[in-house]
């Protein structure tokens, strides 16, 4: 999906770099190594990104670093975007015939930007009737590849709409937390 709107390949895989590890750093070399580009192709994009605004650049030593602006108008639209189209969301979204009759899925904020969680944070929530197997193999993918354990739950439709009824507190703080929407409508999920 990103690449129907980004045309520049080399362009998709840094934003998609940087978006889904926020908070990284990279130096120049790195940045060639995990995108799998030539390194002229890669300084031409970084210095576009940067002129653009989305990247900061940072010399230390004798090596050239670059990480993402928070301060660019778009910073968290681009967070929530590439998070949809790429990685675990776009997975999500790709595979979702698959995965059954999913009412609504979500991953947290927290997650997308890599902050800590405590104990009892959920990193993606998935409502309907889901085929689990599927699911798992989407979810360890994406444990793979952050090297990190996902904390997710899987709710019929039915236990979702008794518990958000009954106020369930389990409900409530998921619910309260940012979220990014991947599948479903977000008012018709809170009302």
């Amino acid at each position: 999906m990103l690449e129907d709107l980004i045309i520049s390949r080399v362009r998709v895989k840094i934003l998609q770099l940087f978006f889904l590890n926020v908070g990284s750093i990279y130096h120049v070399r790195d940045i060639v190594r995990r995108t799998d580009e030539e390194i002229n192709a890669v300084r031409r994009e970084l210095l576009h990104l940067e002129k653009a605004g989305v990247l900061a650049k940072e010399h230390r030593a004798n090596r050239l670093f670059y990480s993402l602006r928070k301060d660019y108008p778009l910073y968290f639209d681009l967070i929530e975007f590439i998070n949809k189209t790429s990685a675990l969301g776009g997975n999500i979204i790709k595979n979702k015939a698959k995965l059954g009759r999913i009412k609504y899925a979500f991953i947290s904020g927290k997650f997308i930007r890599n902050l800590p969680r405590s104990g009892n944070d959920v990193d993606l929530l998935v409502v309907g009737k889901i085929v689990l197997p599927e699911l798992a193999q989407i979810v360890r993918a994406e444990e793979v590849r952050r090297e990190k354990e996902l904390n997710y739950t899987v709710m019929s439709e039915e236990e979702y709409e008794f518990r958000k009824r009954r106020k369930d507190p389990f409900i409530l703080g998921i619910l309260g937390k940012s979220k990014v929407i991947l599948i479903g409508d977000e008012e018709e999920m809170l009302t």
